[in-house]
């Protein structure tokens, strides 16, 4: 009797997952996404710098999921709920049946609610939407720069979050501003980046010489480092600092945090603070055998107890674990 496979999210651990499970004939394998497309996260960097276009960092999901062969569907639509007993998911339109339920539906950017006006006046990168917004109005930006319509004004670029998501964006801009000096000459230099931390120094938990070797080589780019400098409010141009300074900015992405998706809300089994499941040692969830989650939605544990970053390599071994798991039952 074939195994019936539902997989929540179409990410790097809900890809992979499908992956490993579509070897074998008899587990079939619906996958839910409430996007028709896979978000290349890993490469959102490269996309907001104008380095990758969009068809650099997205995949359509129905036509992957038709490559594998007839035991794997792709369902279109937003899983808004679970009934466990019953063994169902509950979309926006259908009812779907399953035997073993894998949870990978990633995380949101945390727009911190302490922060007045973080949500409304800042870009995250980990939705496609918010960065192609931030990107179509980064090159309009740059094309008042090459019609000179500016007056030469300095453009400030605010990285909300020195961790390794905002640094490789520092890193990101820093390169393309550069590149952009073959177009506007010397005006790319009155565009700035600020990379703000509350924290006393960037990368906060890593080592001193990879902090110390870091720093180095953003300043060489001409990256403005702000460490140990607390965000109190965003208007529509200044950043307010807790120390009564403010600087005035013309964009802001945030990278300071994440929580995990909504659908995490809906669920009553133990969380963390920011939603994420909190699993057994197997990535149950709610002492259910059959239920599963993997990558950003849930707090995964190396075996000493240390919790793992949310990377897409965190997902996606995640995801080996889990399908093998199931493929043994």
């Amino acid at each position: 009797m074939n195994k019936n496979v539902v997989i929540i999210g179409g990410g790097y651990g809900g890809l992979r997952a499908v992956e490993h499970l579509a070897k074998y004939e008899d587990i079939e394998i619906t996958l839910i996404d409430k996007n028709p497309y896979h978000y290349l996260q890993t490469e959102a960097y490269g996309y907001i710098a104008g380095r990758f276009d969009m068809h650099d960092v997205v995949i359509d999901l129905e036509d992957w999921c038709g490559g594998f062969g007839k035991n794997v569907h792709f369902i279109y639509d937003k899983a808004q709920n679970v009934d466990f007993e019953a063994k169902f998911v509950q979309t926006s339109n259908e009812s779907i049946a399953y035997d073993y339920l894998i949870i990978a539906t990633g995380a949101r950017t945390n727009f911190f609610s302490f922060i007045e006006g973080l949500r409304e006046h800042s870009y995250g990168v980990k939705s496609l939407h918010r960065a192609h917004n931030f990107r179509v109005e980064f090159e309009n930006l740059i094309y008042k720069k090459l019609q000179n319509e500016d007056n030469n004004e300095d453009i400030n670029l605010a990285i909300g979050g020195a961790g390794l998501s905002g640094v490789e964006v520092a890193a990101e801009m820093a390169h393309i501003i550069h590149t952009y000096s073959k177009t506007i000459g010397r005006r790319a230099k009155n565009i700035k980046i600020y990379l703000i931390d509350a924290s006393k120094t960037i990368l906060p938990g890593m080592s001193d010489f990879l902090v110390k070797n870091t720093q180095k080589r953003l300043e060489s780019l001409g990256v403005h480092i702000l460490t140990d400098t607390f965000i109190d409010k965003l208007d529509e141009s200044y950043i307010y600092f807790k120390n009564s300074q403010k600087l005035k900015y013309h964009f802001m992405i945030f990278t300071g945090g994440i929580k995990a998706s909504s659908l995490n809300e809906q669920i009553d089994v133990q969380k963390n603070r920011i939603s994420q499941f909190i699993p057994n040692s197997e990535l149950n969830i709610g002492d259910m055998e059959n239920v599963f989650a993997i990558g950003d939605c849930v707090e995964i544990r190396d075996i000493d107890g240390n919790i793992l970053p949310p990377t897409a390599q965190t997902a996606e071994r995640s995801a080996e674990y889990v399908a093998e798991a199931i493929r043994k039952k």
